[in-house]
């Protein structure tokens, strides 16, 4: 993976060349002609300013700024306040907003992602300042993981596991489910969007995250170690048949325990690469185990049926005890395992074809 070594390669990386550009416009309503809106671009934490603009006596603006080669996260900035937003390309997008409060006060259209961050947004904003309860914030973290395990390489959940509430993480490293949760998005990005610029920033923060999880595991006295042994599941598979893993794996010589979601961009992708394993493979022992992790168990059910292996369904999700029990930080996570034993944990799709070779 190439290494960062200076933000302009950042910048130069998220910022098209070509003439291509995105649009913003609207109105800020009690501005004057007086009034400078800053346009700024994220970078891993860091806000780079990339246009300044007046708005008219009207409260009107418009701007016009190269388009950034991959999905980034932008914002509008009036003195201390800014409206955040995702742009894919040449997106044209419609700001209104009232002062004085337009990080609170403003509609935002013409993108489905732009419209779901500005959700999560208004949404978070019903916790700032100690608002809600503790129950009220989980749900809706809860709520949260379940988009974000259904697009984990999407630019809504790279937002969404860096959004802060009162300076602090909504998706905290050093709580063990948020981490997973962190884990799915970059290791999605680790195997999906090599490339990214945000990549490297992402696998970073779930490393130590990992890092400083294990340092306060050990200060307790408790060891939290890669599974090596096989603990059996027990779920149902798409005809409504309970499939136990432990079985499985006394009947074929290796099995790939694979944790994935259909209902993701990756799935395609990630089950061609299943598949053409498994047609190598078969006919010498291997037998495939994929446990989905979707909402959608309709979804699950189409996309199973058009699978040769065994897939079966775990209705609670990223939050289910066999997410916790193998560890499962990140979709997709791929567990091979030789005569009944976890011989090997494949967190980089692009490793699989070549780890499970070794075993044949």
């Amino acid at each position: 993976m190439k290494k960062i070594i200076l933000m302009m390669t950042v910048i130069a990386a998220l910022t098209a060349c070509d003439g291509n550009k995105f649009h913003i416009d609207g109105t800020i309503e009690g501005a004057g002609d007086t009034t400078t809106l800053v346009l700024e671009q994220s970078s891993n934490g860091e806000w780079l300013i990339i246009d300044s603009i007046k708005v008219g006596k009207n409260g009107k603006f418009s701007i016009s700024v190269p388009a950034p080669e991959v999905p980034n996260i932008y914002q509008l900035r009036l003195g201390n306040q800014s409206i955040c937003f995702p742009i894919d390309s040449l997106d044209h997008l419609t700001v209104t907003a009232k002062l004085p409060n337009i990080a609170s006060d403003y509609t935002i259209s013409g993108s489905e992602h732009a419209e779901h961050v500005m959700k999560i947004d208004k949404e978070a904003m019903q916790f700032a300042g100690g608002k809600g309860t503790a129950a009220e914030l989980q749900a809706w973290k809860d709520e949260l993981a379940r988009q974000i395990a259904a697009d984990p390489s999407g630019i809504v959940a790279y937002y969404a596991i860096n959004k802060y509430i009162d300076g602090k993480p909504l998706f905290d490293p050093l709580n063990d489910n948020d981490l997973r949760i962190i884990g799915a998005v970059a290791n999605s990005f680790n195997s999906f969007r090599p490339d990214d610029p945000r990549t490297e920033y992402l696998v970073n923060v779930l490393l130590d995250g990992q890092r400083r999880r294990r340092a306060m595991n050990a200060a307790n006295d408790t060891v939290y170690a890669d599974v090596t042994s096989l603990i059996d599941i027990k779920l149902q598979d798409n005809n409504g048949k309970e499939q136990s893993l432990a079985a499985v794996a006394a009947d074929n010589r290796i099995v790939l325990l694979d944790f994935t979601a259909y209902t993701t961009e990756i799935s395609p992708q990630l089950n061609k690469l299943l598949n053409d394993i498994y047609q190598q493979y078969h006919n010498r022992g291997l037998q495939i185990y994929q446990v989905s992790v979707d909402q959608d168990n309709v979804a699950w059910r189409q996309a199973a049926q058009n699978l040769p292996w065994i897939t079966v369904f775990d209705p609670m999700s990223i939050n289910s005890h066999n997410v916790g029990t193998y560890n499962v930080n990140g979709i997709p996570t791929t567990f091979i395992i030789k005569n009944g034993d976890i011989v090997e944990r494949v967190e980089d799709a692009s490793r699989l074809k070549a780890a499970v070779g070794k075993y044949f």
